[in-house]
């Protein structure tokens, strides 16, 4: 098994697992130590993997550090467990003062979730404060199992990691930064953009005018850049053949004509039905997204399975609605101004198609 699957087989098992799991041992055994393992590293082989590891701190003697992935009888990975419900914020001081003891150049801070990897960019041999990576390995993404891999044993390189660790953590910073301006965008940047159009003095009332035409304006944007780079996926000759419901065949016993349908495709729905299926084709095949309509909703399944929804439409009214798909299988409503709204809830598609494939 290679390790982006025996990850993603992980991840699987913490999602089934972590609500049986009551203590931070268990989560040790149950989720930490198959993710070393996965890394290459033997648990049972102290020439590979030490556990309880001493780190004496100045006058404190015996502190120790839960594991050491150790290299030519040096540990190079630092690991420090917390229960799956710690909130990890709570615990880093811990890691640091092992950290700045030892010759490791690398810690890892985790609750068998969240795997939070620091170094220390900033002082030699003085732990930077915030990670330069941090994965969900509930919802990992492929470029961070690409990272998670240089730790693997047959890959680590001291100088490999640390030449993409710096840019790491300012991009995740960076990033942050960025997601939370344009989610709620403070006075500062409203002010940058609304001075390019705006001739008058940027008074507090003219910045509260901006703020949400900002937001729509940075959500447009992205929108449009999105719809540019699918349209070529959107195009009926580069689509499959649409799996259409399969009808009942009358039986020779009927003498009634059956009742004229109720249900009307419209094309705003084949259009939020392309679109879905150009987005979900980065997940599936494009041939296993279906859709099937009803006279409330319009549904886009996985391997047209009623069981299976990715999403459902809901344009029959005066607001439309897209509905995601939570972990219930339930609906979760969104109301949309227009199609490109669609692209928004790209991650809970994933996720819903996810779910499906998970259980299988």
């Amino acid at each position: 098994m290679d390790f982006k699957d025996a990850i993603k087989q992980l991840a699987d098992r913490v999602g089934k697992l972590k609500e049986n799991i009551q203590t931070e041992e268990a989560t040790k055994n149950a989720f930490i130590m198959p993710f070393i393992n996965a890394l290459g590293y033997d648990v049972f082989n102290p020439l590979e993997v030490i556990p309880e590891m001493t780190c004496d701190i100045g006058t404190k003697k015996g502190e120790k550090i839960d594991y050491a992935i150790m290299k030519d009888e040096q540990p190079i990975l630092l690991i420090e467990c917390k229960h799956w419900k710690q909130d990890l914020n709570i615990h880093d001081n811990q890691l640091l003062r092992y950290f700045n003891v030892s010759k490791a150049k690398f810690g890892l801070l985790t609750n068998g979730i969240i795997y939070r990897f620091y170094t220390d960019l900033k002082e030699p041999n003085i732990m930077d404060d915030k990670p330069f990576l941090e994965v969900d390995i509930t919802d990992l993404r492929d470029n961070q199992i690409e990272e998670l891999k240089k730790f693997h044993k047959s890959y680590f390189d001291v100088e490999n990691i640390l030449s993409s660790a710096s840019e790491l953590k300012y991009m995740g910073e960076l990033k942050a930064i960025i997601q939370n301006e344009f989610s709620n965008p403070s006075a500062d940047f409203v002010k940058m953009f609304a001075t390019k159009v705006y001739d008058g003095r940027m008074l507090q009332n003219v910045v509260d005018q901006f703020t949400p035409l900002v937001k729509r304006a940075i959500s447009s944007h992205i929108n449009d850049i999105i719809n540019e780079r699918l349209k070529g996926a959107l195009t009926v000759s580069d689509a499959k053949p649409v799996v259409q419901p399969k009808e009942e065949t009358p039986t020779e016993v009927q003498v009634e004509a059956q009742p004229e349908s109720k249900i009307v495709t419209t094309e705003e729905e084949l259009d939020a039905y392309r679109i879905i299926q150009a987005i979900c084709r980065q997940k599936v095949d494009v041939s296993r997204i279906a859709y099937r309509d009803a006279q409330t909703y319009f549904s886009v399944l996985l391997d047209d399975n009623n069981r299976k929804p990715i999403c459902r439409m809901y344009f029959n009214t005066a607001t439309k609605y897209v509905a995601t798909i939570d972990e219930n299988k339930k609906d979760v409503k969104h109301a949309i101004e227009n199609l490109d709204d669609l692209f928004q809830y790209t991650e809970d598609y994933f996720k819903a198609i996810d779910m499906y494939e998970n259980k299988e």
